[in-house]
């Protein structure tokens, strides 16, 4: 029984370094089937022009309708509307700029706060780029740029800033879009093209500009997600080549995020699908980037496969009028379930969401009513899960300690059973092996103690330590979350290691300060674990380190008390 101990307490140590392995970084995402490769895509795919995004496959056109390759010719319109220059139009709701070009009625910007208040600084969410396709440009039939994304709409804004209307009529087509911030802070977007169902409205690449930093950081995610129904579906840039087509009917919204911002389209009315597809990104210097669909596998370069890889998305409509309520911002958790879309589904915490829900709304309530500070907020957290499991830490504590005082007598009964656990050939002898146990049962039974009883408390913390780590590493609120001196965002690793360092160190003193219990074989694989613990967490986000090393310190001041009253009883 003894041994069977010690094999769970080593596989409790052990998945503390393998777990995250399996379920960190997260889950690999549920991909729909890819949508059809069409031999106009995998030409195109093949051969894109530079600059320009190719957002997805061909689709089949619609029986009675243009085909992408020879698109009907517009009606004769009654009378021309167009700008004589191009022109930029800005938008703003107090919380949010949105910059317009009149050329093809594209988003060129938008500028939105990086956290809740209008003080923690702003960030764009619009992809820089050398040019080409903006988000709201239109596509055609074969998702190719649309001949209106070079017309010049005549823009007519609102007096309060809020919205405008961008039209257009003459040889390239007729158009309509309307753009403006409702009363929620989302953007509303009505794009309309008379009598054409030969079109779509283009989003991406990506969201926001990522430093090459943060491009290599294994915790920042660019994906796409959607929800259908009650199931959000998350689909990686960089877990496959081919376009993703996703049905229109029961769509609630589709977005394009990374781990800490949303764009988020939410239809209006008849969509007919959305398509998604990854595009290589390659950087050009002072000059943004340029976007190429991903080449099949067995075509793609070595200098391929290490450029980055984000996703563009494609609205088409199932009529001559497509309405959009479309989302810009964070991931704020809290901002986000105020809306009635259910867009908060969009932040990953991990397989642990539902432990990680309510620590977030405990840090939230410590910042607000107690210390406007995150890092202080995750200390004084840590406190209440401790004061929580006090009762179960101190039961497994005091059962070690039993354990301690019998390790001679088991040792005893160990070393006279040592000669006759294998025959003269080697060979397991089970019936001496089950006497030994046996015979160690009893002991412990007689003194009441429970053999698997220390090893609880580490198992009731992993959950919780689990979701720490989804939360810390996808909560847009604590992005760029200051605690002091050199630690300036609880989300990064510290930049210095000193944290990783001393929480190894302060682990290493509570397993020399807790129950000796085993034989030394078994106290040395014990003392293993804050060095694989202290490798384990060097580049983790220091909020998370900041939570473990608070437990270790309120553990060993815990040990600190129990020594002094087993001193004062001796």
């Amino acid at each position: 029984m003894d041994n069977r101990r010690l094999l769970l307490a080593f596989l409790l140590s052990m998945i503390v370094i393998g777990v995250w392995f399996w379920l960190f970084p997260p889950p690999k995402p549920v991909t729909p089937p890819p949508a059809a490769r069409t031999p106009q895509t995998s030409q195109a795919s093949q051969t894109p022009a530079t600059g320009e995004p190719t957002p997805g496959a061909a689709a089949t056109p619609v029986p009675g309708e243009p085909s992408a390759a020879t698109p009907a010719a517009p009606e004769a319109p009654v009378e021309v509307v167009q700008a004589a220059a191009e022109e930029r139009v800005t938008l703003s709701d107090g919380r949010a700029r949105a910059v317009f070009t009149n050329r093809g009625a594209q988003l060129v910007s938008m500028v939105v706060p990086e956290k809740e208040s209008l003080k923690s600084g702003t960030l764009e969410l619009v992809r820089s780029r050398a040019g080409g396709t903006y988000p709201y440009a239109l596509v055609t039939r074969a998702l190719k740029p649309h001949p209106l994304d070079e017309a010049l709409f005549r823009a007519e804004k609102s007096p309060d800033g809020r919205s405008v209307l961008f039209r257009y009529s003459g040889s390239l087509g007729v158009a309509e879009k309307r753009f403006g911030f409702d009363p929620h802070g989302l953007l509303a977007v009505d794009v309309r093209l008379a009598g054409r169902t030969d079109w779509g409205v283009f989003l991406g690449p990506g969201i926001r500009n990522l430093t090459p930093e943060e491009i290599k950081n294994r915790f920042e995610h660019r994906r796409a997600v959607y929800k259908r129904g009650e199931t959000v579906t998350v689909v990686d840039a960089a877990a496959g080549v081919d376009p993703v087509e996703v049905p229109g009917q029961g769509l609630g919204w589709v977005g394009l995020a990374d781990t800490y911002f949303l764009a988020a389209q939410i239809p209006q009315n008849g969509l007919d699908r959305a398509v998604l597809q990854p595009v290589l990104v390659q950087e050009a210097k002072g000059q943004g980037a340029t976007f190429v669909p991903v080449p099949p596998k067995d075509l793609i370069t070595k200098e391929q496969k290490d450029l980055p890889r984000e996703l563009t998305l494609v609205l088409v409509p199932a009529s001559d009028r497509l309405s959009l309520s479309s989302y810009w911002g964070s991931k704020s958790y809290y901002r986000l379930k105020a809306l009635p879309y259910g867009l908060e589904g969009s932040v990953e915490m991990g397989k642990f969401s539902l432990l990680a829900r309510p620590l977030l709304a405990g840090l939230h309530w410590i910042y607000d009513h107690v210390v406007p500070n995150y890092g202080w907020a995750i200390i004084l957290m840590t406190v209440l899960i401790k004061l929580v499991l006090l009762p179960v830490t101190h039961k497994s504590t005091m059962s070690m300690r039993k354990m301690q005082e019998l390790n001679p007598k088991v040792q005893g009964i160990r070393d006279r059973y040592r000669t006759k656990l294998k025959d003269k050939q080697g060979r397991p002898n089970l019936e001496a092996q089950r006497k030994m146990n046996e015979e160690v049962m009893a002991i412990y039974k007689e003194a009441g103690v429970n053999p698997a009883g220390g090893c609880f408390p580490l198992l009731l913390q992993m959950p919780i330590l689990f979701a720490f780590y989804g939360l810390l590493s996808s909560a847009a609120e604590l992005r760029k979350a200051p605690w002091m001196l050199w630690i300036h965002d609880l989300s990064v690793q510290d930049p210095y290691l000193v944290l990783p360092i001393i929480m190894g160190i302060t682990q290493f003193i509570q397993v020399r300060m807790g129950p000796q219990t085993g034989d030394p074989m078994q106290r040395r694989l014990f003392q293993f674990m804050p060095l694989a613990m202290t490798f384990m967490f060097i580049y983790f986000p220091s909020g998370l380190v900041l939570y473990w090393l608070t437990n270790n310190i309120l553990t060993i001041l815990q040990l600190q008390v129990y020594n002094r009253q087993q001193k004062a009883a001796a």
